[in-house]
């Protein structure tokens, strides 16, 4: 059975300590989806309404939500992040709004908190810029696509139904 690492032996919670690690390049890719009704599927279609143009907002809520990681997971480290890219696909077929976020950085740990970060408030910031429509939205899974760097190497996750490849 796998330790859980952020425990203490006598399972009190703890930061890890990293400082034995070596550094590496660490990148992360995570994806998720918002589920639209009707309304804001009309909403999304308009492209913007008085609060702007929801995906730019959206996509600037992913960076800030990466760059907040630390703040809001109470035993994240404090990354360097060097790299963040924030790609959005619109299937309205589905009425599915997605994101992917793609974090990089030269640390001791893995980046994957910030990745999972960046998808989860951009797609909060998605909902909020189209909840004046309709608050029939929900966020979907937010996924894991590739991690890469530490110990593990690269480890891939399929996930069939996501628009981009991991």
């Amino acid at each position: 059975m796998a330790e859980l690492t952020h425990l203490d032996p006598e399972g009190r919670p703890r930061m890890v300590d990293i400082s034995a690690k070596p550094v590496t390049r660490r990148v992360a890719v995570a994806a998720g989806y918002l589920d639209l009704d009707a309304a804001s599927v009309e909403a999304l279609s308009r492209g913007g309404g008085p609060k702007g143009d929801p995906w730019t907002v959206a996509r600037l809520g992913a960076v800030g939500g990466v760059k907040r990681t630390a703040d809001l997971i109470p035993l994240a480290h404090p990354l360097p992040v060097d790299a963040i890219d924030v790609d959005h696909h619109w299937d309205p077929a589905a009425r599915r709004a997605w994101l992917r976020v793609r974090v990089g950085c030269e640390g001791r740990t893995g980046i994957e908190m910030e990745a999972l970060a960046g998808v989860t408030v951009g797609l909060l910031v998605l909902y909020d810029m189209l909840k004046a429509a309709s608050p029939g939205m929900a966020i979907g899974p937010v996924r894991l696509l590739r991690k890469e760097g530490g110990r593990r190497g690269t480890i891939t996750l399929p996930w069939p139904e996501c628009p981009w490849t991991p």
